[in-house]
């Protein structure tokens, strides 16, 4: 599972500052988490594969957060695409990007699927065979969710050394040994899994909190992850401007990060108002650490 960063400013573009977008990469497929302006730029400079994406993830209907996402889907058409496209977002989302399809008259020749949100608590939205996706109900000036991600737990590995020791094992029993099942020989002797196999590395988590003011209720949701994307637009200096705006600072996210007691904490949507962005690690790190500072381009293995 890897991070990738897009862009993690906030509000307006500039030439080297791009708003809220990102790529979560989970073993051979690509999640795209918030669509600010320029993302399909950011995707073409980072050399991610635009028809790889199947999931498309929107926290909330502020234009630095989805702007970018009808040129994608737009482009999508261009280059052919056929396979099916799914997008999660706050109901409303699917009426914009009809009305502007239907303006412009663009004839989508692709599945293109609107998973439409409203619910005032957690859900599930997405279950695969290796990965959930759930929603993180979050506080801004209208309705939003963050992500929740977890893997799900991978097969066994085989002890090729332990199997070799019993010439009766062949390689057809070796899917049921990696799904943790005992072996029994023709005489009846159980040889336990155990002995044949290995554990599995534990399956990763990784959750994505955007636009939101101080919530401490979303602690147990978050409990453990391995990595926590936390919005950071203010400073501490500049917590009533937060409370006002319905935003978080540096060390709001951090105390997040540390009363859920996540593994490592990264730190973004920060506001043009501040020249020096090492001042939100420097603030964050003062209650929790690993802390990192989400910069354009940037890769975090989870």
């Amino acid at each position: 599972m890897k991070l990738h960063i897009l862009g993690c400013h906030s509000a307006t573009p500039r030439s080297v500052a791009f708003p809220s977008s990102q790529i979560l990469e989970i073993g051979n497929e690509l999640l795209l988490i918030d669509a600010g302006e320029g993302m399909q730029i950011q995707l073409r400079k980072y050399k991610h594969k635009f028809n790889k994406i199947k999931h498309i993830f929107i926290s909330h209907l502020h234009g630095d957060h989805f702007y970018g996402l009808v040129g994608y889907l737009s482009t999508l058409r261009l280059i052919g695409r056929e396979k099916e496209v799914h997008i999660y977002a706050p109901v409303g989302l699917k009426k914009i990007i009809e009305l502007q399809f239907k303006i412009t008259q663009t004839d989508i020749n692709y599945p293109l699927y609107f998973h439409e949100l409203s619910s005032a608590g957690s859900e599930m939205i997405l279950d695969t065979a290796k990965f959930t996706v759930e929603t993180i109900p979050l506080e801004h000036r209208i309705y939003t969710n963050g992500l929740l991600v977890r893997e799900k737990p991978a097969l066994r590995k085989l002890n090729i050394e332990a199997v070799r020791q019993y010439p009766e094992i062949e390689t057809w029993a070796y899917h049921n040994l990696k799904k943790g099942k005992d072996f029994i020989t023709e005489n009846g002797r159980v040889i336990p899994n155990a002995e044949l196999t290995l554990p599995p590395p534990p399956p990763k988590s990784y959750a994505y909190c955007s636009d939101t003011a101080f919530k401490p209720d979303i602690v147990p949701l978050i409990k453990n992850v391995d990595l926590l994307y936390h919005e950071a637009t203010f400073l501490e200096a500049d917590k009533n401007l937060a409370a006002k705006t319905k935003h978080s600072t540096a060390k709001q996210a951090a105390e997040i990060a540390k009363n859920a007691g996540v593994r490592q904490l990264v730190l973004g949507h920060f506001s043009s108002r501040y020249p020096d962005e090492t001042l939100f690690e420097k603030e964050a790190s003062e209650v929790f650490k690993p802390v990192t500072i989400a910069k354009e381009g940037a890769v975090i293995e989870i």
